[in-house]
């Protein structure tokens, strides 16, 4: 997979060697002459250019991408990116980083974003994952699709514990897609049985009932 970022800060070199690390292909572009840290990401391609430029972006041949990743510190600049990647070279999937809370809701399909991720969202969603047994916490959601990936944390007074997975009546478009287990990710089986701290990873549709999917987590029946 071929895979463009613009801004070759922290966050998007970070993005690099994680990609490279599972074998992608990768370009970080940057306007800043102190942003080209080459030596920090070698193995990817580097180009000094404004990634808000047509002529930048058909320099980087962004139309060979699979995915493009704005991940600059100006949400404005990762907007725009956006927009001109997949209205003007059609890339099939742009993901998006949003630096100002307030600004999240313009990236969607509008400007040409598939998946936004909010930064101090997320940090807020682990922040409340650390304190919060016993209460839903949205993690993530695609704003293609509304869908979302909530956390609950097993308390001890849990009535699903001891549960079969496959014994819950979970609600619709609810699934479960994974436990973690003593800092170990599990794959759920329907033959598994819930455990008290158990944390799991629920991914839930658009209209999915959170309320009653927080009932049946703690109040079966």
């Amino acid at each position: 997979m071929r895979v463009v970022i613009a801004g070759a800060g922290s966050v998007g070199r970070s993005i690099a060697r994680e990609l490279i690390g599972n074998n992608h292909e990768v370009m970080l572009i940057d306007r800043s002459p102190a942003a080209m840290r080459v030596a920090q990401v070698p193995e990817a391609d580097w180009l000094l250019a404004d990634a808000c430029e047509l002529s930048s972006l058909g320099n980087a041949n962004v139309e060979q991408a699979d995915v493009v990743v704005g991940a600059t510190g100006d949400d404005k600049v990762n907007l725009v990116f956006s927009l001109l990647c997949k209205t003007e070279f059609g890339v099939p999937r742009t993901v998006a980083r949003v630096n100002n809370p307030k600004n999240e809701w313009m990236f969607d399909q509008s400007w040409g974003v598939d998946v936004a991720v909010s930064t101090p969202r997320i940090m807020t969603a682990m922040v409340e994952e650390a304190v919060a047994v016993g209460d839903l916490v949205r993690i993530f959601t695609f704003h293609q699709s509304g869908a979302g990936i909530l956390e609950f944390t097993l308390p001890p007074d849990s009535p699903l514990i001891g549960t079969l997975v496959g014994q819950v009546d979970w609600p619709a478009d609810t699934v479960l897609a994974a436990i973690v287990r003593d800092n170990r990710p599990i794959s759920p089986s329907a033959d598994d049985a819930l455990e008290a701290g158990d944390e799991l990873l629920i991914v839930t549709g658009r209209e999915t009932d959170e309320a009653g999917l927080q009932k049946l987590l703690l109040r079966q029946g």
